[in-house]
């Protein structure tokens, strides 16, 4: 009888090696460290205008915040789904809700300028819109990239698209409780 050895310097049998090319993990780290580094500064100067930044925050809309993070939750659990089954549907699914963050977002910075504010209102909305724009930019890419590997179902572009959106969903949930929590704290 034969037995099967795992030889432990070969990553692919010992599962060390990281599920993804190096550079889908090189984007994803570094578009991490960019959030970080405007929430920090958003924080810095956060500190020097506590009271205009609570200010400012009254004139956000936490409620459709909120309800934007259940919508990124909730795609980014559909397009783990469709990734695992590999099945279509899910990933369609998953980007028809990011399109819904985006359709939320949109009222609340339409709102906002609609009431005049702008980046130059005050800092806290030069960030705002900044960090919020930028996460939106990401939101677009993300959905684009769901929409297109739903089309090609390959496991590795699926399994690449997915851990982007996780990326921004995971962005979100770092921005949401700084952006409009802290202000009221």
């Amino acid at each position: 009888m034969t037995e099967h050895t795992v030889d432990r310097a070969d990553p692919d049998e010992t599962g060390e090696q990281l599920p993804h090319d190096l550079m889908v993990w090189v984007l994803i780290v570094s578009e991490m460290l960019v959030f970080g580094a405007g929430l920090w500064a958003f924080l810095a100067v956060r500190i020097s205008d506590v009271d205009g930044f609570a200010a400012a925050t009254n004139h956000l809309h936490p409620v459709a915040a909120g309800l934007g993070t259940i919508l990124l939750v909730t795609s980014g659990f559909s397009a783990a789904v469709g990734m695992r089954l590999n099945r279509s549907a899910p990933l369609v699914l998953a980007a028809l809700v990011g399109v819904g963050f985006l359709w939320l977002k949109s009222h609340e910075w339409a709102s906002l300028i609609a009431s005049g504010l702008s980046t130059e209102s005050h800092p806290f909305f030069t960030f705002y819109y900044l960090l919020t724009g930028f996460h939106a930019a990401h939101v677009v890419a993300g959905i684009l990239l769901l929409l297109l590997v739903a089309w090609r179902k390959r496991a590795t572009e699926v399994s690449a698209a997915v851990a982007f959106w996780h990326m921004v969903d995971l962005v979100w949930v770092m921005l949401f409780p700084v952006i409009y929590l802290l202000g009221s704290l």
